[in-house]
């Protein structure tokens, strides 16, 4: 049963750094919208099944270096930008940059899948795999032990992180309703009717609020955390392009042309 336990709450926000390239010629609407759960502030994005294409990049066509920024990345993709509806960063990574866990990027895999036990959020079991069987559509988020057990083609695009926030509408069994770590942080989840949901907090947060954002508001029954501290996104239609610390693998998401 859906649980709901308070109304979004629309807020203004100004924390990030604004770009001063100019307006396009057609006016862009964001997918994004700021929210409040709880007296916290969110940003909620959501992309559509069949409007939305969802793909992974790492670095620079014809490179083997990370992009490390949301900057970068913007210069890199020149007037691809025109069609972009939201970048976000995407999944933890060593001190160079590359995937830590399972990575696929348009049906090439990068990265294993890591079932390993180890410290740190990743290896609060149990983790998570974000993937996409079509760029357009079934997108899912699923515990690794799931994936490695059904999963047999490769996917589209993928990216490993951990921990789970929500699993099959519970709490991952390790997280806090709110416990005392809070931090800036991000994560994905899909819903009932394929749409995947991105959250980035405007202030540090608990794990629990955020699993609990996505699981009693966002009525999402599987949600992956994605990172903390170093969580940032670009969102062109809002002039929003965040700075900060040296990033990973990069979710975007882009339109589609669904005109004849």
């Amino acid at each position: 049963m859906k649980r709901a336990l308070g109304a979004l709450v629309l807020l203004a926000l100004s924390a990030c750094t604004i770009r001063g390239e100019g307006e396009s010629e057609q006016q862009r609407v964001s997918i994004c919208e700021p929210v409040v759960f709880e007296d916290s502030p969110f940003t909620h994005c959501v992309a559509q099944p069949g409007d939305h294409a969802i793909a992974m990049d790492l670095s620079r066509d014809g490179t083997d270096e990370p992009y490390r920024s949301l900057g970068a990345l913007s210069r890199a993709l020149g007037e691809e930008e025109e069609r972009l509806a939201l970048a976000m960063n995407g999944g933890m990574f060593d001190s160079e940059g590359r995937p830590i866990g399972y990575y696929v990027e348009e049906g090439m895999r990068r990265t294993v899948l890591n079932e390993n036990e180890g410290p740190g959020n990743f290896h609060l079991l149990p983790n998570g795999v974000f993937f996409g069987e079509t760029a357009a559509g079934s997108w899912r988020v699923w515990e690794t032990d799931r994936f490695a057990d059904e999963i047999e083609d490769r996917p589209h695009f993928a990216t490993q992180s951990g921990p789970m926030l929500v699993i099959g509408g519970e709490l991952h069994p390790a997280i806090n309703i709110d416990g005392d770590s809070r931090k800036i942080r991000n994560a994905v989840g899909v819903d009932a009717a394929g749409r995947a949901h991105f959250v980035i907090t405007e202030a540090p947060v608990s794990f629990g609020k955020l699993a609990r954002l996505y699981r009693d508001v966002l009525n999402v029954n599987n949600a992956l955390f994605l990172d903390g501290s170093v969580s940032q996104i670009w969102d062109p239609a809002r002039d929003r392009l965040d700075a900060g610390p040296s990033i990973g693998p990069i979710i975007l998401v882009t339109e589609r042309d669904t005109k004849q």
